[in-house]
């Protein structure tokens, strides 16, 4: 099913969306991969405040590649969610309400899916460039001496997605592997 979400996601629409469904997002998203998780963990053992609020936020795991002239932002695909895995659990357990990026999750991140009613979702590996175009505006807002790791707000319009893991806990690469294997 398709189905046309504003970010930050309401947890009404989290609670609504199912493993399989296509969703377009609109709205203000964030990006942060492996080192700024590891610098936002820090962060939080030390007992301060995260440069952005988790609060019903998504974040996606991208490094964007450089702009070409005229547009805000380069290449701009997902990343490998498991890398991030160590750290997912505390951030959806502060809000955090979903995540963008590729391939399998570990068990304790579906588990903090299901417990903070967070959606997974995958976006297309090797298609950066497409996917860029959905991007309107990209700002660096934290840590900007990681470069391409730095924390971006980035205002998207129509960003394609796919539910991998809804609030429920059902899995699309579990589903879809039975199902296969089923014909």
């Amino acid at each position: 099913m398709d189905r046309y979400i504003k970010a930050p996601i309401s947890n009404e629409d989290a609670a609504s969306l199912q493993a399989g469904d296509y969703v377009y997002i609109t709205g203000t998203i964030y990006t942060a991969r492996d080192a700024a998780h590891l610098r936002m963990n820090e962060t939080l053992d030390r007992g301060e405040t995260l440069p952005i609020s988790m609060e019903n936020n998504i974040i996606y795991y991208m490094g964007p590649s450089p702009a070409r002239e005229g547009r805000p932002i380069g290449s701009a695909g997902p990343t490998t969610a498991s890398r991030m895995d160590k750290y997912a659990p505390r951030l959806l357990d502060l809000g955090l309400k979903g995540m963008i990026g590729k391939g399998k999750r570990s068990d304790a991140v579906k588990d903090a899916i299901i417990r903070n009613g967070a959606v997974y979702f995958a976006a297309v590996g090797g298609a950066g460039a497409l996917l860029s175009k959905s991007i309107l505006s990209s700002e660096v807002v934290a840590y900007d001496d990681l470069g391409t790791e730095a924390i971006r707000k980035l205002e998207v319009e129509n960003f394609p997605v796919i539910v991998v893991i809804d609030a429920k806990g059902n899995n699309l690469y579990e589903t879809a592997i039975k199902e296969f294997c089923e014909e």
